[in-house]
């Protein structure tokens, strides 16, 4: 057990290591990748919700 938790230091300073190694995009590129989610999250939604409603016509026709 006391030997786990003698390697947590190693543990952060191996993470604080690797997190100086990432290539962090810049704020042109997050935006545009941010703009590119938002849209793909909005056509998805829509596109889902188009094909709920025409279930449920569907549904509510064989269902009469």
């Amino acid at each position: 057990m006391f030997g786990k938790i003698a390697k947590i230091p190693q543990f952060f300073n191996e993470v604080r290591a690797e997190i100086k190694k990432v290539n962090w995009p810049s704020k042109p590129e997050l935006m545009n990748a941010t703009i590119v989610v938002i849209i793909a999250a909005a056509l998805l939604t829509t596109y889902i919700a188009l094909l709920d409603v025409l279930f449920s016509k569907l549904i509510q026709m064989f269902l009469r």
